[in-house]
């Protein structure tokens, strides 16, 4: 079977604090609401997950910290009570999620036939981050969709920016090569902020939307220019300056999520659909969709 493909993908950001305001019955603390337009702007993506109908979700979240190596959940059934450690005020979260384990051992392998350090995570009462978990739930609240969890080995931190993300570029492409092989159609979600400067204390009540806004203007300005670029599909002028943004707005895709799904997809000169933008803490977000399928590169079901 060498038939699969990549679908669609979407940044997928992952603030706690969307799960919180939904008040699903997983999450233990209640809220009035909040961040409205954001939890708004999944319910677009949400609505197009549904027409896209693929096998599996990859996600990459950068609250998977792995030093050494890029990890990937490898037990078909995992459940147990996700924390934010920042937050364990908004995000106490029991999930239950299957993970499609014969494409997460694909990925690793490909990964390693590729140069990477990989490995398998077998540990059966692993508790899985709340990165993941959030941006698995605003996207499908049913978990009715098996996923891969791929971790943040948080190579451009420690290497230099480029050097880091040609490592996530590396591990794009052999997503791209385990996903064909194995045959699923599968959808990509970047589980990454834009500007991670944020505030550090929280209002009370925290879901007061009258304290919410940006928390540094330099930052919303070079979100509101990498958000038109990408909405223009200028891709390439987008990779060109990615680390001038990372450094510059201290934006959190230095984690990789970003690059890994955009190699994935070949860097497709493709305008991204923009579901809505607004910030948390003081961070900016961004929910945005490349429809591989809609764009012809991608066959539809």
């Amino acid at each position: 079977m060498n038939d699969g493909q990549i679908i669609a993908g979407f940044l997928a950001p992952h603030p706690p604090h969307l799960v919180y305001g939904e008040n699903p019955p997983q999450n233990e603390p209640r809220s009035q609401g909040g961040w409205e337009p954001l939890r708004w702007a999944y319910e677009h993506a949400r609505r197009s997950l549904e027409e896209l109908k693929p096998d599996v979700l990859l996600v990459h979240s950068p609250h998977w910290i792995t030093q050494q190596g890029h990890h990937f959940l490898g037990v078909r059934n995992l459940n147990g009570k996700s924390v934010d450690p920042i937050f364990p005020n908004l995000f106490r979260y029991k999930f239950e999620l299957e993970v499609d384990v014969e494409l997460a051992e694909a990925c690793c392998n490909e990964a390693a036939d590729m140069g990477l350090t990989t490995k398998m995570m077998r540990n059966p009462n692993f508790r899985v981050d709340y990165g993941t978990i959030t941006t698995l739930h605003m996207i499908r609240p049913q978990w009715d969709i098996p996923v891969v969890g791929i971790s943040a080995n948080n190579s451009p931190y420690y290497l230099t920016t480029e050097e880091g993300l040609e490592e996530m570029d590396v591990l794009g492409k052999a997503t791209r090569k385990a996903i064909e092989q194995t045959g699923r159609r599968a959808v990509l979600l970047a589980s990454n902020t834009l500007c991670h400067y944020h505030f550090h204390e929280e209002p009370v009540p925290p879901e007061d939307m009258s304290q919410e806004h940006p928390q540094n203007y330099a930052g919303y300005l070079w979100d509101m220019r990498m958000i038109d670029l990408l909405r223009q599909g200028k891709i390439s002028e987008v990779f060109k300056v990615l680390p001038q943004f990372i450094d510059e707005a201290f934006a959190e895709v230095k984690s990789g999520a970003f690059t890994w799904m955009f190699a994935a997809m070949d860097y497709p000169e493709l305008p991204g659909e923009l579901y809505g933008y607004g910030t948390v803490i003081g961070t900016g977000n961004a929910v945005m969709e490349w429809n591989l399928i809609k764009a012809g590169l991608a066959k539809a079901a």
